[in-house]
């Protein structure tokens, strides 16, 4: 059989050579049949070999021929394969091959053939290239490219649904029949899916329900040979239900009981009611709605999305002792299911809810919000403007106290009495504030007395309605000025004015100047605005510089209320053009209110106050020490503290230096010293040597006692230790007050008192008894 393959290949070659070949052919054939053959060729074009051949090698490829008619002529070849798996018998030209070839790993090789000369290995022909073809035989299995193939389709899907494609290869020679045609076929899993030989799946069945059962697994075989039993391979098919919203919600349970207090705020969660879909979350659209009960003013049922419970909520305050308990039916449907795919016969979803209110101490509750009252301003004999009144919802029915918590603005303008009544300690200023707002809260009085701490609040607004309280004044613009040439009827500057009060609804501001005895005019605009303008023209510097212009401004209230304002006019010189050259700078106006003065006042009385006191305080303390340091030291502390004052004191020789005697006759004759210079001359100790007469030491105590009344500066001396002179060797004895208070001497000293005040303490201290004690 494989000599005659290569003999027909042989036959065909001719025919399967290009155009210059076969035209080189026919040439060479018509000058071999006349004998006239110019040039020799090659006559093959292609061989041909079966793959995988099963008998010994080496196996017979072809035969490469020349014209050439050398008995030296040999064949050779050459390429990639040449000599290892091909070889040429030289001399013949056969071709064969030394290895079983397959056509899956080479199907063609390409080979070089030459004819040279043995003897010199000289080409006899140029070389020419030639192909071997592999035949294929159906030698593979196919292969699936993949072991495992996913895919998915909807639920409930109709007959011949696609799902997902497998492929796979055959390596054999698509161009040869039979040999890669691939056919497909569910092995497992066929009651449910079929293949189709283009291997897309498909489904069998219209009822594929993912909630009994999500996933398949069949197996699919690939084989070739179309009608014959030819070797394949299978692979494993994974198909997924993908869900659709096919199912109803229903009830876990077929009632719900919950319990809520009574003061729950609107919009809070009484409870939740829950369902089972057995759709996945995303078909899961749950609707509840009532069936039965006329509570659908009072609850709602919202659904939650992450959960698909429902959440029940009051739409409105729930009130124990109105309504205890709640009981209504509600249902759970899903609008958004499919019905094609809905199950028939089933029941609707339906579950009774119960909801319990408890009673709990609810804060007093307003009859009225909010409270608005109207009052007119500095109206005296208003006092009252009404109440606010709230009540103890609770079964207990307590009584209630009012109190004021806040207050805008602040202050004690509005009071509110524990009764609930709204009073004004005083009457109320619109233009201080239009509006007066306070919150008022309700407390329970408990049985025992004391405020419950729970409370409710209302909000109260009191609107000061105006009067006419208040005059129109002058609105001051930039400082108005004129020239000094300035024509009749010259507009100096435009005025306007306001009013704290309302403006009046009958008409506008009236302008007027409270003299007319001036170079200036008031012209009304009627539009709330005047003009001053220039009346005979032609101002005089010389004479005055700057103009105080009264202006009159009144409203149209009632009553009708007016207030004069000064304008400030500068008469100014000007160019040509009319344009000011030179104004003077007036002073500037700084205003300050009379309640700043009265405030200022008030400061500065109270510092001077408050200083006086203080130098009082330390004057009576200076002299109360004074007095402590004079009396109430002993006698001991006394003598020396004069001696500190560079005194000697009383000594043994003062009975010598002067006769007591003269003392009384001075009293008694009541001499009255004569007057001497004012200045203080200090009185030298005369020698010791020298004897003094009681006429010397009357006249230095005149002295000394003139000197201490007329000398101003000199501090007060009331006691005789201040007589730095005490003569010498006094049958007196010594004048120190040290030792009077104990010496048994019956001499009255109240003439000290005719001395005056400076011997004040003197006098007390010889006027004494012998053992009074001094209480300071």
């Amino acid at each position: 059989m494989n000599h005659l393959i290569l003999l027909f290949s042989l036959f065909l070659a001719p025919a399967f050579a290009d155009k210059e070949s076969e035209k080189k052919t026919q040439n060479f054939s018509s000058s071999n049949a006349s004998h006239k053959r110019l040039k020799r060729d090659w006559i093959w074009n292609q061989m041909h070999i079966k793959e995988e051949i099963d008998t010994p090698l080496p196996h017979h490829v072809g035969k490469i021929t020349s014209s050439v008619r050398n008995n030296n002529a040999k064949y050779i070849i050459e390429g990639e394969y040449a000599n290892t798996i091909f070889k040429v018998e030289e001399t013949s030209g056969d071709v064969y091959a030394f290895e079983r070839l397959d056509r899956e790993k080479k199907a063609e090789y390409e080979l070089t053939a030459l004819i040279i000369d043995r003897r010199n290995n000289q080409s006899l022909e140029p070389p020419s290239k030639f192909i071997i073809k592999v035949y294929d035989i159906n030698d593979n299995v196919p292969v699936f490219v993949q072991k495992v193939f996913n895919g998915s389709v909807p639920e409930m899907s109709p007959v011949g649904t696609s799902v997902t494609k497998v492929t796979a290869v055959d390596a054999d020679d698509p161009t040869v029949t039979g040999h890669a045609t691939v056919t497909y076929q569910v092995i497992k899993g066929d009651e449910y899916f079929t293949v189709d030989d283009s291997g897309v799946i498909s489904t069998t069945r219209a009822d594929l329900d993912r909630e009994n059962q999500s996933t398949y697994e069949i197996i699919v075989k690939a084989k070739d040979a179309p009608g014959s039993s030819g070797d394949s391979s299978t692979a494993t098919v994974i198909i997924t239900l993908t869900d659709i919203n096919d199912n109803f919600p229903v009830f876990k349970h077929p009632s719900f009981h919950f319990k809520v207090p009574e003061n729950i705020s609107v919009g809070g969660e009484v409870g939740r009611v829950k369902v089972e879909d057995v759709d996945e979350p995303q078909h899961r659209n749950t609707k509840y709605s009532f069936v039965r009960g006329d509570y659908r003013d009072t609850f709602e049922i919202v659904a939650n999305p992450f959960t698909n419970e429902g959440i029940i909520r009051p739409k409105k305050p729930l009130d124990f002792e109105k309504v205890a308990e709640y009981r209504f039916d509600i249902e759970a449907t899903d609008p958004t299911v499919d019905l094609r795919y809905f199950k028939s016969g089933g029941s609707r979803s339906i579950s009774t809810v119960t909801i319990e209110v408890t009673d709990v101490d609810e804060p007093p509750v307003f009859t009225k919000l909010p409270y608005e009252f109207k009052v007119r301003e500095n109206d005296p004999e208003i006092r009252t403007l009404g109440s606010v009144w709230a009540h103890d919802p609770d079964a207990a029915k307590r009584k209630i106290r009012f109190i004021r918590r806040r207050g805008s603005p602040n202050g004690d303008y509005i009071r509110v009495s524990d009764t609930g009544i709204i009073q004004l300690p005083k009457p109320l200023d619109r233009e201080f504030s239009s509006s007066y707002n306070i919150t008022v809260a309700a407390q329970e009085i408990l049985e025992d007395g004391r405020l419950s701490d729970r409370e409710s609040h209302a909000q109260v607004h009191v609107i000061v309605t105006d009067e006419n309280d208040n005059a129109p004044e002058l609105v001051y613009p930039e400082e108005p000025r004129v020239c000094e040439n300035a024509a009749p009827g010259k507009v100096i500057i435009r005025i306007s004015a306001t009013d704290k009060d309302e403006i009046s609804p009958r008409g506008f501001f009236k302008y007027s100047l409270a003299t007319e005895d001036s170079n200036f005019s008031l012209v009304e605009n009627y539009d709330n605005t005047a003009n001053i303008t220039v009346k005979y023209g032609q101002f005089n510097r010389e004479l005055a510089k700057i103009h105080y212009l009264p202006v009159i401004i009144s409203d149209n209230g009632d009553p009708e209320l007016s207030s004069t304002n000064t304008l400030v006019i500068s008469v100014c010189k000007c160019n040509e053009k009319g344009n000011f050259t030179f104004c003077e700078e007036r002073a500037k106006q700084v205003g300050v209110s009379i309640q700043a003065l009265v405030a200022i006042f008030i400061c500065i009385f109270t510092i001077i106050v408050f200083f006086a006191v203080i130098t009082l305080l330390i004057l009576l303390r200076k002299r109360h020490k004074k007095d402590l340091s004079g009396l109430g030291r002993n006698v001991a502390e006394i003598h020396e503290q004069l001696v500190t004052y560079d005194e000697e004191g009383g000594g043994e020789m003062d009975t010598t230096s002067y006769d007591v005697s003269v003392l009384n006759s001075v009293r008694k004759n009541g001499i009255k010293p004569e007057a001497v210079p004012s200045p203080y001359a200090q009185v030298q100790k005369p020698p010791g040597n020298i004897t003094s007469g009681a006429g010397e030491m009357e006249m230095m105590i005149e002295v000394k006692k003139d000197e201490a009344d007329n000398d101003r500066d000199l501090l007060p001396y009331d006691t005789l230790h201040i007589y730095g002179y005490e003569g010498a060797e006094s049958i007196a004895e010594s004048l120190s007050s040290l030792e009077s208070g104990s010496s048994d001497s019956d001499i009255d000293y109240d003439f000290l008192n005719d001395w005056g005040p400076r011997f004040k303490m003197l006098a007390e201290l010889y006027g004494s008894e012998p053992n009074e004690d001094f209480v300071y």
